[in-house]
């Protein structure tokens, strides 16, 4: 598996990974967009307006990850990929590329993705009932504070 910097042209595997993903993990959350929406949103406002790596395994684009400053907005693994360790090497390269610390956002519905930023050393700095995200479901803001003394402070 190797991660490199998204182009262009990984919008269509992007945006499916990214559906496929969150309809497999919150079956339960509302869609805040149509399918034709998120796709444009990751062609034209993501992808050219946020440090986005996609993690390729024999050539099939199967997780990406997308920053934006000291906030890990997107991180999805193509199902069928799950558990192989492709989320891990996202997560390592988020905290090489921000090693004073992470944010990021987690529905309190998705139980494995909130183990998952634990394992990893997240905490939980705030739960909300969801009035701040489009989708209106309770969410959670989580923090690493990173390796150095003058890490962020969520």
């Amino acid at each position: 598996m190797i991660l490199r910097r998204a182009t262009a042209a990984d919008a269509d595997h992007v945006a499916d990974i990214d559906l496929a993903a969150r309809a497999e993990a919150l079956p339960t959350v509302r869609g805040a967009h149509t399918p034709d929406e998120v796709r444009a949103w990751i062609a034209n406002v993501m992808l050219p307006g946020s440090d986005v790596w996609v993690a390729e395994d024999d050539g099939v684009v199967v997780g990406y990850l997308a920053m934006e400053d000291e906030l890990v907005a997107q991180l999805h693994v193509r199902p069928g990929y799950w558990r192989r360790g492709i989320g891990t090497a996202m997560m390592r390269h988020a905290k090489q590329l921000r090693p004073d610390g992470l944010r990021l956002w987690c529905f309190q519905v998705n139980a494995r993705a909130r183990a998952f930023y634990v394992a990893h050393g997240f905490v939980a700095v705030e739960f909300t009932d969801g009035n701040r995200n489009e989708e209106q479901e309770p969410d959670i803001l989580f923090a690493w504070r990173g390796n150095s003394e003058s890490s962020f402070q969520g």
